[in-house]
C-alpha cells in the first residue's frame, strides 16, 4: 500500500514523512521558490538531528528557522507524503501477506555458511487470528504514517474489542481527530501518541472518559496543555509525559472536580524540572502511587514549599505515593535524603546516578542510604530484606559514634535517627568500649570480615576470615592485607562489598578507622591492585 503523495500543494504546519521511509518525519515550514533552482520546493524541519542538510538557509538567503543546524532540509513534493488513514495503516499491519521475496530473506546459516529456509510454524493461523479485526484488543501501527481517520466513521463496529492502540511516531496533531477516535472505540482505554506533534490547542478535545493509560512522551506538550487536557481525563489512572522539556507545574488542587483525583502514575523523566518546590505541586494528588523523576535536574528535597518543615503540609504531602524514582537528578545532600522520610507510603526508592549515591562525588554507601530511610523496602531497583536493613543500620550507628562520639549537638543535626536505631539495636559505644582494658569489653570491639584478593596479577589465593579490632585503620589494615596475602610488592586498594549493591564501594581514606567507613560483622573486603 502506498502512502498518499501527490504534486499538489503543501499547507504549512503539515506534517509529513519521507516517501520511503516513515520513520523519518518532519513538519512543513516553506513551500516555494528556492533562488538558483527550478520549480516548487518544500522546506521541511525534519524531527530528527541530522535528517536535514542545513538550518532553513541556502546560499545565505533566508527561508525558514530550522529547529538546528541539520535538521532542515528543501523536498521536491513527489518524495513527501502525507500519510495515510488508520483502516490503511491497519490493513497494512495485519492483512498483508510476505511477497515472496520476505520469504526468501527468512532463512539461518548453516555450519558450512550456507543458507537453509526457515518457515514459522502456525504462521498462516496468526495472521488469518490477526486479519480478524473485530477479534483485536491491542494494535501496534508505530511508525506507518498515520495522519487521519479517514472517511469511514465505522471503526466501531469494525474494531470493537480493541483496548490498546500504539500510534507512537505518525503524522497524528489535531486533537480533535485524537477525540473522535476515542469516541468511536468504545472499548479503548490505553493510547500511545508518542513522538507526534501534537496541536497546541485542545479545546475541542471531548471528554474521554474510558481512557485510563495516555502516553504523551516525546510530543511537544507544556505543562500549560496538560492542564487542559485534565479536564477532558476524567478517569486517566496512568499518564507518561517522558522528554517534553517540562520545567514548571501548575498547582493542582485536591477540591478540584477535574483534578487528576484517579491518577496513580506520572511519569515526568526526562524533562527539565530543577525545583522540588514544582514537585510538590503535585503532593495533594490522592491517589498518585508512584511518580517518575529520573533525569531532570532536580539538587534538593524538601517538605514544604517554602523550604521550611511544616507538620500539616508533611502529614498530608503525596498520602498514597509508595514509588518514586530520583535517577539521574543532582541530588548531592543527606537532608534531602532525610526528607523522604516525611512520605508515609513512600517505600520504593531510586536514587542512582546522583552525586549521593556516588563516593567519587562525596557520596555515601548504601548501607547509609538504607539506615537514613525509615520505610524503604526496595532501594534503586534492589529488594531491602530485612537482614540487609538491621546489618546496615547497625553499621551506620557504629560509624556515627566512632566519629562524632562526644558531639551529642552535632549528631542530633547530623544524624536524626541515631539515637532511634542505636536504641533499636541496644548498641553500646563502640569507641568507650575500646578504651576500656577489659578483655571482655575488648573482644566487643572484635569484628569479623571476609579478605578476597582480585587483583589479576595477585594469582589465586583463598579467601581468609578473619577477626580484627573496629578501631584500626584503613591504612593498617591495607598492610595487614599485603603481608596476608604475600604482596610485598604491589600498591592495593580496598574496596567493600555490600550486599545487593552492583559495585564495591572504595575504601580509600587511610587514617579512617574500620567503623568510620561502615565494615562491621559479616562484611566482605575485596583486596585489590592499583591500576
Amino acid at each position: 500500500m502506498k502512502a498518499e503523495s501527490s504534486n499538489e500543494s503543501f499547507r504549512i504546519g503539515q506534517r509529513v514523512h519521507s516517501l520511503n521511509d516513515p520513520r523519518r518525519v518532519g513538519t512543513v515550514k516553506y513551500v516555494g521558490d528556492v533562488e538558483g533552482y527550478s520549480g516548487t520546493w518544500i522546506g521541511v524541519d525534519w524531527d530528527q538531528d541530522g535528517d536535514g542538510k542545513h538550518d532553513g538557509s541556502v546560499n545565505g538567503v533566508f527561508y525558514f528557522s530550522g529547529r538546528s543546524q541539520s535538521s532542515a532540509s528543501f523536498v521536491r513534493s513527489q518524495n513527501l507524503s502525507r500519510g495515510i488513514t488508520l483502516l490503511q495503516a491497519l490493513e497494512l499491519r495485519y492483512r498483508t501477506t510476505s511477497t515472496k521475496d520476505e520469504e526468501d530473506e527468512m532463512y539461518v546459516l548453516s555450519a558450512k555458511n550456507k543458507r537453509v529456509s526457515i518457515q514459522l510454524l502456525g504462521g498462516d493461523k496468526i495472521q488469518d487470528k490477526l486479519s480478524r479485526f473485530d477479534e483485536l484488543t491491542s494494535a501496534s501501527l508505530s511508525y506507518l504514517g498515520v495522519s487521519s481517520l479517514g472517511a469511514s466513521s465505522d471503526l466501531g463496529s469494525l474494531l470493537p474489542n480493541l483496548k490498546l492502540l500504539d500510534l507512537t511516531g505518525n503524522l497524528i496533531s489535531d486533537w480533535e481527530e485524537i477525540g473522535a477516535l476515542c469516541e468511536q472505540l468504545p472499548a479503548l482505554t490505553t493510547l500511545n501518541l508518542s513522538c507526534n506533534s501534537l496541536s497546541s490547542d485542545v479545546t475541542s478535545l471531548p471528554q474521554l472518559k474510558n481512557i485510563r493509560v495516555l502516553v504523551l512522551n516525546n510530543s511537544g506538550l507544556s505543562w500549560t496543555q496538560v492542564e487542559n487536557l485534565r479536564r477532558s481525563l476524567p478517569g486517566i489512572e496512568e499518564l507518561h509525559l517522558m522528554g517534553n522539556m517540562i520545567s514548571a507545574i501548575a498547582p493542582i488542587s485536591s477540591s478540584d472536580d477535574q483534578a487528576f483525583n484517579s491518577l496513580r502514575l506520572l511519569n515526568l523523566d526526562d524533562n527539565c524540572i530543577s525545583e522540588w518546590s514544582e514537585v510538590l505541586k503535585l503532593s495533594q494528588l490522592p491517589c498518585l502511587e508512584q511518580l517518575y523523576l529520573n533525569k531532570n535536574k532536580l539538587s534538593r528535597i524538601f517538605h514544604s514549599v517554602n523550604g521550611n518543615e511544616s507538620p500539616k503540609q508533611s502529614i498530608d504531602s503525596f498520602p498514597s505515593l509508595h514509588c518514586l524514582l530520583l535517577g539521574a537528578n543532582n541530588i548531592g545532600d543527606l537532608a534531602s535524603i532525610d526528607a523522604l522520610n516525611v512520605f508515609p507510603k513512600l517505600v520504593d526508592i531510586r536514587l542512582s546516578d546522583n552525586p549521593i549515591t556516588d563516593p567519587v562525588r562525596g557520596g555515601v554507601p548504601r548501607f547509609v542510604l538504607i539506615a537514613r530511610l525509615t520505610k524503604v523496602q526496595v532501594l534503586n531497583g534492589s529488594e531491602v530484606r530485612a537482614r540487609e536493613k538491621k546489618d546496615s543500620e547497625i553499621r551506620y550507628v557504629r560509624m556515627v559514634m566512632s566519629k562524632l562520639n562526644d558531639k551529642s549537638e552535632e549528631i542530633k543535626l547530623l544524624h536524626p535517627r541515631f539515637y532511634e536505631l542505636k536504641k533499636l539495636h541496644g548498641l553500646e559505644d563502640e569507641r568507650a568500649s575500646s578504651e576500656n582494658s577489659g578483655r571482655k569489653n575488648m573482644a566487643s570491639g572484635l569484628v569479623s570480615i571476609t579478605l578476597k584478593s582480585v587483583g589479576p596479577s595477585m594469582g589465586e589465593k583463598p579467601e581468609l576470615t578473619e577477626k580484627l579490632p573496629g578501631s584500626i585503620t584503613v591504612g593498617k589494615l591495607k598492610i595487614l592485607c599485603r603481608n596476608l596475602f604475600k604482596l610485598k610488592s604491589i600498591k592495593t586498594r580496598l574496596f567493600l562489598q555490600e550486599e545487593n549493591s552492583p559495585f564495591p564501594t572504595s575504601v580509600d581514606d587511610e587514617t579512617a578507622t574500620l567503623f568510620d567507613v561502615g565494615i562491621c560483622d559479616g562484611c566482605t573486603i575485596l583486596v585489590d591492585e592499583e591500576s
